[in-house]
């Protein structure tokens, strides 16, 4: 009797002290923890409608009581050839009449793909062909549904969907040569926008921007798929001081079928960012200077191509370029948002550029613009006026009166407004909590949950996860900044504990936000006995203008001081072992990482740097020269914070990672990085992934990146 009281005393004390382990399989091939999200609510013109896939069938829902309507198309109903083609990514015509399908898509760069496009009349349920000439582009309804345009081998298309004639706009694209309404490779990464078409609200007219990338340096890659010579892939890419495409402005009339030259001024070397139409048929023209310190509004007239600048807009650093432009109805004016007042806020102004006031105002940032009621004369936004780590959803008025907080409690929240701003779908998370999503009324009622990740929470419980905590400190310059710690499971504060520290850090960016950021790989570190700790240095978003802008023209100093003081302030508490601080970053983190190797020598034992910016002249111009200038102009700049200059610092250990199909930071940074570690005579570990982008995944390869980076972290930290 005794000896079986001992046993399940035993038993019972290992159930309650029993930790289900996380796994890398978890975190990369399971995906265990990975959030649910609300299926549907892809709401219709009326905003009182949403449509959602049920099995084959695309079903109408009512948004406020969730009951089904009707089945608006049959999944059987869809065929061509013969094969029901499946609903999946589906998209609607402005009028609702139809929708458009694809299958067979081949990813390009990171905004861009190709693939077979199919229009489905929900009254007729016939299926037609997009094109029967080979994969399309961006595939684009005029606002009356009746032309649809796409871009098919760098020329500019478009289908009459009511005779089914296609009609070719432009003819002389060419491969690495001329494109026509796609952007180039840099406008695309660095502008965030690859389709660069417009129709005009009366479909009367096709604009369009031309790149000719002729004297613009092209990058190889090779590319290894089991031939007996390696693929090579070649594209346009300009890296810092070096050519851009030259762009222009065009305006096809569909009537003439005659295309006009919009006229944006004799200056060759600039950018034309975006391009839009106002309501009353002008094109307005965004176009930026070579250094992107001005930006100006052109109209051009649809007809003639003439022009006029509208608004002007200067600053002493660099311009962002976002998609707040928003144009009210009845050419009563327009929105846009700048950080002219040292903060980045909404502003309003009539169609001839006068200001007439500012809609935002105080010491925070507008982060997002969310849409413009005309009924009420509401704006919705997110901003950060409850501190740099919460993003909160606003309204106001269109005179900057009636200011009303929408978001229910601190963190971050999201939203997804429907047609007509009657609904919004909010998405909330904090740090601890996994996102919920709701559907509120526009005053910020809530109509009910859609999805509140309980099972998630439910399923983490075994896990024993641990908090992420907030902290602020003040470094030795007397600058406070914005970090959070996840503490080793079964914390002792009587212990010391090795530091995995992690940032990207790059300008305008964040990774110190009271958001869900998942429960995998933090977690499993934490489960491994490493505090993991984050910080956003300078030149991070949401606290202004100056504290974005001070790294101007010393990109990677200041970041790299910051974080050197964030190893110091760790390393000074009580239960941390300040000889076992590590850092790893990815993109510009990876580049952050190789600095704090070499620079931050004296207070970092290990680093690992994946796809890393090792030498500013070897990234593109857009994003380089925005923050940097040219290299000619800012020697010292470029020289004074790439890595590569200063390998001989480095003491500790460092895994260098790189994906040799990267087309944005290309692999050539950490070869000429690993070159110079050679030279040097300086010890490291390198890790390449043939055929990978900058993401570095597919199938198993984020498992046996992280298996490899696990394995460096525990030998060495």
């Amino acid at each position: 009797m005794k000896k079986l009281f001992l046993f399940v005393s035993l038993a019972l004390f290992i159930g309650l002290n029993a930790q289900t382990k996380i796994t890398l399989e978890d975190v990369w091939v399971k995906s265990t923890f990975r959030q649910q999200f609300p299926d549907g609510y892809n709401a219709m013109n009326d905003g009182l409608r949403y449509t959602e896939l049920e099995g084959d069938d695309l079903v109408t829902y009512e948004i406020k009581s969730g009951k089904k309507i009707d089945v608006l198309v049959k999944g059987s109903d869809v065929k061509f050839d013969g094969k029901i083609l499946p609903l999946s990514g589906y998209s609607f015509s402005p009028d609702e009449s139809k929708i458009i399908l694809s299958k067979e898509s081949d990813h390009i760069y990171r905004r861009s793909s190709k693939a077979f496009h199919y229009i489905f009349d929900i009254k007729s349920k016939s299926l037609t062909e997009l094109s029967k000439n080979g994969k399309q582009m961006f595939p684009t309804f005029s606002k009356d549904s009746k032309k649809v345009a796409f871009v098919r081998d760098n020329n500019l298309f478009y289908k009459n969907l009511e005779n089914g004639e296609e009609i070719q706009v432009t003819t002389d694209g060419a491969n690495n040569k001329i494109k026509n309404g796609w952007g180039d490779w840099v406008y695309e990464e660095e502008f965030s926008l690859a389709n660069y078409f417009d129709w005009s609200d009366d479909g009367k007219y096709l604009a369009f921007i031309r790149w000719d990338e002729t004297n613009v340096k092209e990058y190889s890659m090779d590319m290894y798929n089991g031939g007996l010579y390696p693929d090579k892939v070649t594209f346009k890419y300009p890296k810092a001081g070096e050519d851009n495409s030259i762009v222009s402005v065009h305006i096809y009339d569909v009537a003439s079928k005659k295309t006009v030259t919009a006229d944006i001024g004799a200056e060759k070397d600039i950018y034309i960012p975006r391009i839009t139409w106002t309501a009353d048929a002008n094109l307005c023209i965004q176009r930026m200077n070579r250094l992107q310190n001005k930006i100006e509004l052109l109209f051009a007239n649809a007809a003639t191509g003439a022009s006029k600048v509208i608004l002007t807009e200067e600053a002493k650093t660099y311009i962002d370029i976002t998609d707040n432009l928003t144009f009210l109805p009845g050419n009563k004016g327009f929105i846009w948002s700048s950080e002219m007042d040292e903060f980045n806020h909404l502003y309003y102004y009539d169609m001839n550029g006068k200001l007439v006031n500012q809609i935002t105002k105080g010491n925070w940032d507008v982060i997002e613009f969310k849409g413009y009621d005309e009924k009420t004369g509401t704006l919705f936004y997110l901003s950060t006026e409850r501190g740099a780590i919460n993003r909160d959803l606003y309204s106001v008025k269109l005179n900057g009166s009636g200011k009303k907080l929408l978001s229910t409690a601190e963190g971050t929240t999201e939203a997804d407004f429907t047609n007509g701003f009657k609904y919004y779908v909010s998405s909330y998370s904090n740090a601890n909590t996994p996102t919920v999503f709701e559907l509120h009324t526009a005053d910020g009622k809530l109509v009910k949950v859609l999805e509140d990740n309980k099972a998630l929470v439910e399923k983490m419980k075994p896990y024993n996860f641990s908090k992420k905590e907030f902290f602020t400190f003040k470094t030795s310059e007397g600058v406070e900044l914005n970090g959070w710690m996840i503490k080793p499971q079964n914390f002792d504060a009587g212990k010391k504990y090795p530091v995995y520290m992690t940032a990207y850090n790059g300008p305008g960016s964040n990774m110190v936000n009271n958001s869900w950021g998942g429960a995998g790989w933090d977690q499993l570190l934490a489960q491994e006995g490493y505090m993991v700790v984050c910080v956003d240095g300078r030149g991070t978003l949401g606290r202004g203008r100056q504290f974005k802008h001070c790294t101007y023209l010393q990109l990677g100093k200041l970041e790299t001081i910051d974080q050197i003081e964030a190893a110091k302030y760790i390393g000074n508490l009580p239960y941390v072992d300040k000889a076992r601080i590590g850092f790893q970053g990815w993109s510009y983190g990876g580049y952050m990482a190789s600095l704090l190797i070499s620079k931050g020598a004296d207070y970092f034992k290990a680093a690992i740097a994946v796809a890393p910016v090792t030498n500013w002249k070897y990234y593109d111009n857009i994003y380089t020269e925005r923050f940097l200038r040219k290299p000619a102009d800012n020697k010292s700049g470029y020289e004074d914070n790439s890595p590569v200059n200063f390998v001989k610092q480095i003491k500790g250990k460092f895994l260098l990672v790189h994906g040799a199909g990267d087309d944005n930071v290309h692999y050539q940074n950490s070869m000429e990085m690993a070159k110079t570690l050679v030279m040097h005579n300086i010890p490291f570990e390198f890790m390449t992934y043939p055929n990978k982008n900058h993401g570095i995944y597919g199938g198993n390869t984020r498992l046996h990146l992280y298996t490899k980076i696990l394995n460096f972290v525990k030998q060495n930290l």
